[in-house]
């Protein structure tokens, strides 16, 4: 029986999750469906200028898992770009990586998703409102 794949991890989900090409109705244009995770690939790789190493890494895949995730999505862009087809951007096999936080003063931990603009060194505990948080490593992001 073939293992179950990883899930994938993706730091924020896209603001915009459909593009077309300029004056063609979308009732008359074929789609192209990008998953989650083929986004954040070429985020990370394109978008940020990451080593493959550290895309995988980030995505907690292995690297050849990373390089043919990155292959299908740019593959697909490029088909919509010279075909004149519409990407749409959803679903796939992904997690939203979550930030772990740890209040020192009185032990409560909390998650905040990647992408939500709050920095560590600027987040109150939300039990005790003390100012002495700080980000732990989680049983999660030491690999699964």
């Amino acid at each position: 029986m073939p293992r179950p794949p990883k899930w994938r991890h993706v730091e924020s989900m896209p603001e915009y999750n459909y593009f077309k090409p300029a004056g063609v109705p979308i009732k008359e244009l074929e789609e192209i469906i990008l998953n989650i995770e083929e986004l954040e690939a070429i985020r990370l790789k394109d978008g940020e200028g990451y080593e493959q190493e550290t895309c995988a890494e980030r995505m907690k895949v292995s690297r050849p898992t990373f390089q043919r995730i990155l292959s299908s999505a740019r593959k697909k862009v490029t088909e919509a770009l010279i075909k004149g087809k519409a990407i749409k951007i959803e679903g796939g096999k992904f997690k939203l990586s979550m930030r772990h936080f740890k209040c020192s003063n009185c032990g409560n931990s909390w998650e905040i998703p990647f992408g939500t603009g709050q920095r560590g060194i600027d987040l109150f505990c939300p039990r005790c409102e003390s100012k002495s948080v700080c980000r732990h490593r989680h049983k999660e992001d030491e690999g699964e």
